[in-house]
C-alpha cells in the first residue's frame, strides 16, 4: 500500500443544535484537508447525520462543506463508503448518485495488505437490545420509508429534529468502559471468530473510542465519535491505529 486506509463514525451532523454542528462540520472537513494527501479509502461509518431522510426530489438542507469535500476527494480518486447507521438508515441513492460514494446497508467484509476486516456501524448487533431490534427492522422496511415519504418534508424533518433532541448524541453523556467481557460489540466479534477469523472488526455506534485485544491476533476497534473525541481510525498497511484529531495551535 502507497496510501493509508482511513475509518471514521458518528458525526452526528444536525445535533445539538446549528452552531454547535456548524462548528463540528468545520472541523471534520480540518480533518479531510489533513488525511486527504495520505488517502486512498475512506470509510464513513455510520451516524454521519444525526437525521437523514431522501424524498425523491428533497434531501435535509445544510452539511454543504462536507458534502462538497467529499466530492472533491471522490473526483479525485479517493474510494469512499459511507455505512448507513441507526441515525442515517434512511440513505438511498443520493450520495451515490451526486458524490459518489458507494453506500452500504450493514456489514462489508474486505482484505487489504493481507488482513481481513469485518466493518459495520454495530447497531442491532450482539445480545440484549430486543427492542431496538425490532424497531430497526420495522425503520428499514420499504413500507416505513414509502410512509414517511408521504409527510411533507416540513413535517417529516421536523418530527425528525424533535427525536434527534432526545438522541444519546444530543445529551452526549460520558460513555464508560464495560470490560472486554462485557462490551456488546466485542462479544458478538468473539463468536465470529469461533467460525472465521478476522484481523480487525471495526464498529462505529458505541461513541468510545477503543482497540481491545480479542486473542489470536485480532482486534475489536471502536472509531468513538466527534462530539467529544475527533477520533479515527488509519491502516497503513502494516496496522491498524487509533488516532485523535488534534489542530496546531
Amino acid at each position: 500500500m502507497s496510501k493509508n486506509i482511513y475509518f471514521a463514525s458518528d458525526f452526528h451532523l444536525g445535533t445539538p443544535n446549528y452552531s454547535e454542528s456548524r462548528t463540528r462540520e468545520h472541523r471534520i472537513v480540518r480533518w479531510l484537508n489533513f488525511i486527504e494527501p495520505t488517502c486512498s479509502e475512506l470509510f464513513l461509518i455510520g451516524d454521519i447525520f444525526d437525521f437523514w431522510f431522501e424524498y425523491e426530489k428533497v434531501v435535509p438542507k445544510g452539511f454543504i462543506r462536507l458534502q462538497g469535500k467529499l466530492a472533491s476527494m471522490a473526483d479525485s480518486g479517493i474510494k469512499i463508503y459511507f455505512f448507513k447507521g441507526n441515525h442515517d438508515m434512511w440513505v438511498r441513492d443520493y450520495f451515490t448518485k451526486e458524490i459518489g460514494m458507494e453506500v452500504i446497508s450493514d456489514e462489508m467484509i474486505m482484505e487489504r495488505a493481507g488482513k481481513k476486516f469485518y466493518l459495520h456501524h454495530g447497531d442491532g448487533l450482539g445480545p440484549g437490545d430486543r427492542k431496538y431490534k425490532f424497531l430497526r427492522k420495522i425503520f428499514r422496511s420499504p413500507l416505513c420509508q414509502w410512509l414517511f415519504a408521504r409527510l411533507h418534508p416540513n413535517l417529516g424533518i421536523g418530527i425528525a429534529s424533535g427525536w434527534s433532541k432526545s438522541s444519546r448524541a444530543a445529551s452526549n453523556p460520558e460513555e464508560v468502559f464495560f470490560g472486554v467481557n462485557y462490551e456488546w460489540l466485542a462479544v458478538y466479534s468473539k463468536n465470529i471468530l469461533q467460525r472465521e477469523y478476522f484481523d480487525y472488526f471495526i464498529y462505529g455506534h458505541r461513541h468510545l473510542p477503543m482497540d481491545l485485544d480479542l486473542g489470536g491476533g485480532s482486534h475489536y476497534v471502536n472509531t468513538g465519535e466527534w462530539l467529544k473525541y475527533n477520533s479515527y481510525a488509519v491502516f497503513d498497511g502494516v496496522e491498524l491505529k487509533l488516532e485523535y484529531f488534534k489542530e496546531p495551535s
